[in-house]
């Protein structure tokens, strides 16, 4: 029997903005290229946005990373907008 030996966060541990925001520039990206289909491209934003959501939500998070969680949430939602057309 082989063991689990990958790291596990911490259950508290929010993503990094740096990692939502390239998640976003490639989703982009791979659209604008043709590189990803538009269904899975929606599904992807769609799951950065209740990420994003569910962040600013926190009561617990601080004010200066609110701001930026809350800029990158308006761009997925462009992004949505766009993924639409």
């Amino acid at each position: 029997m082989t063991q689990d030996v990958s790291p596990k966060p911490p259950s508290d541990d929010r993503p990094e903005i740096e990692q939502l925001d390239a998640a976003l520039s490639h989703v982009d990206q791979q659209m604008s290229s043709g590189g990803i289909a538009s269904g899975a491209a929606k599904g992807i934003v769609y799951s950065l946005i209740e990420t994003l959501g569910a962040l600013v939500g926190d009561p617990d998070l601080p004010e200066h990373a609110r701001s930026g969680y809350e800029g990158l949430l308006e761009a997925a939602r462009e992004l949505r907008a766009k993924l639409e057309r």
